[in-house]
């Protein structure tokens, strides 16, 4: 892995430790993590723009009515 260095704000420092404390060791996974979801809607925000401005047709052979529906959403448990 590739390290890098990065200075943050008092705040956000702050809440950082309270939700990822440093001795606890997870606080490198939680920012990874952090940066890959961050990376991710900027990728899925810049697809969706470009499939806005230029969407496939059927022409292009996207034919989006042989997709089947999105199946319902199952609501959450709630833990106790």
């Amino acid at each position: 892995m590739k390290s890098i260095l990065i200075e943050i704000d008092a705040d956000t420092a702050a809440r950082l430790e309270r939700v990822a404390p440093g001795h606890s060791r997870k606080r490198s996974e939680f920012v990874r993590n952090a940066i890959r979801r961050a990376v991710w809607d900027l990728e899925e925000e810049a697809t969706r723009e470009a499939y806005s401005r230029t969407p496939d047709t059927v022409e292009d052979g996207f034919d989006a009515s042989v997709w089947e529906p999105a199946p319902p959403a199952r609501p959450r448990k709630r833990s106790r």
